[in-house]
């Protein structure tokens, strides 16, 4: 099964990716960034789009991968990536789905106060390209790619993971860490992350 986490930037995919990876096992985290970061490093400065998800090749690749290791791979793989585009849903999400690759897509949603909040507690002040996006997830959301939302504003990163786990009819194992090797576990996933 992939499970495929949507949203703006700053709604908690990524968190909530490693918090579902850590509590369920046989799962594996795919960063579909990762193509976006070898298109750029292995083509020429003038061939480059402002959005790595413009190239063809991106979605192209990102979709063979999931396909691939879904069929090969006997466990969960989560996705934390943002998909606004429609066509590049589709080319993508919707065509895994289409050729029977079982699937839940889940938009973690939070309104724009809430998300400018979040990305300024990663110490991005004033204004940068994941802010300027915002509208335009929130947009996306509301009229072009609309199901399954998961409402984050005013909820912790435990209970998307737990809603997630419903939604999707998986188990996870109690989460006996301590509040503070939480914090820490959190902390370094964004670090790690930072780009």
């Amino acid at each position: 099964m992939i499970i495929w986490l949507n949203g703006a930037f700053g709604s908690g995919k990524t968190t909530s990716a490693f918090e579902l990876k850590r509590r369920l096992p046989n799962s594996f985290v795919y960063d579909p960034e990762n193509i976006g970061y070898f298109i750029r490093k292995n083509t020429p400065k003038e061939l480059h789009k402002s959005d790595f998800q413009d190239h063809e090749q991106w979605r192209s690749f990102n979709y063979s991968m999931l396909k691939y290791i879904s069929n090969t791979y006997d466990g969960v793989i989560i996705v934390p990536m943002t998909v606004t585009n429609p066509q590049y849903y589709k080319e993508i999400i919707q065509k895994l789905t289409d050729d029977g690759i079982p699937l839940k897509h889940y938009i973690l949603y939070a309104n724009k106060e809430t998300l400018l909040k979040r990305l300024n507690k990663r110490l991005e002040q004033g204004e940068t390209w994941t802010k300027s996006q915002i509208d335009r997830c929130i947009h996306a959301f509301h009229t072009d790619i609309t199901e399954e939302k998961i409402i984050t504003d005013n909820i912790s990163v435990d209970l998307v993971v737990e809603e997630i786990a419903k939604r999707s009819n998986i188990t996870l194992i109690p989460d006996d860490r301590t509040s503070l090797r939480k914090w820490l576990d959190r902390t370094m996933t964004l670090i790690k992350h930072i780009r």
